[in-house]
């Protein structure tokens, strides 16, 4: 039996492991099964192996996206571009790490983007955030991230000004902001600048529309949520663990 599963701290939101599941019994896959492992700390992380000798795949969530880094024999040039990690595979005692969230987000953004679509706002600058600004820059887009505190080429919320959120017409939050059950919370960027020509993506999907997607959305903007990214990230961590892609 192939063990797959996900690390992260707290894993009460996940998504995979019902993911997968539904997807090992929809194509009849039974000799794989997909773990859920809420490891408290980074150091459990090489234990995680020992103590699993039949894992051979891991998917990885906040807070150890980047911190992981350091316990992988190797890294995808994507990956390395990045700074995180997503999608571990195992593959003859190698431990090689890629970011399959940049194809998610950009194959679920692409069909959104509009001519006027040509610069972003980043809202947040972890691990998720890395990997959006890598997308984005594939895409030609060009982007300012937003953080609580400048520095390093952010600019903060209170930057925001009228002429700011008329020019950057994609806004991402890849921030934990509005996730369930914390659902009330909210970037605090100035919503009444947004316009119909605003394209709002929330990479939270729990709830499926939250609160800067139901601000943005009164405000005629177009939004998106992370559920399909959600999806082709984890389709993109099958194909990897099962070599159908390099």
């Amino acid at each position: 039996m192939k063990i797959y599963g996900l690390i992260g701290y707290p894993l009460s939101h996940s998504f995979s492991k019902g993911f997968f599941k539904e997807k090992f019994e929809k194509e009849q896959i039974t000799d794989c099964v997909y773990e859920n492992f809420p490891i408290p700390g980074i150091s459990g992380f090489t234990a995680l192996w020992e103590q699993h000798p039949q894992l051979h795949g891991l998917n990885v969530t906040i807070p150890y996206k980047e911190v992981v880094i350091p316990f992988l024999d190797d890294l995808s040039k994507a990956a390395a571009q990045i700074g995180a990690v997503n999608c571990i595979h195992l593959k003859d005692g190698k431990k090689t790490g890629y970011n399959t969230d940049v194809i998610g987000f950009t194959k679920s953004l692409q069909p959104l983007l509009q001519p006027h679509h040509t610069q972003a706002l980043v809202l947040g600058t972890g691990g998720a955030a890395k990997a959006i600004m890598y997308a984005l820059e594939q895409l030609n887009i060009t982007y300012t991230v937003v953080s609580r505190q400048a520095g390093n080429g952010t600019i903060t919320y209170d930057a925001l000004d009228e002429a700011t959120m008329a020019a950057h017409t994609i806004i991402v939050n890849t921030t934990p902001l509005g996730m369930y059950p914390k659902t009330d919370t909210f970037p605090e960027i100035p919503y009444q600048y947004l316009t119909a020509r605003h394209l709002l993506y929330d990479l939270v999907y729990n709830p499926a529309e939250t609160a800067f997607l139901q601000r943005g959305a009164a405000q005629g903007a177009a939004i998106k949520n992370g559920h399909e990214m959600l999806i082709l990230q984890a389709e993109a961590s099958w194909e990897i663990w099962t070599e159908q892609k390099a």
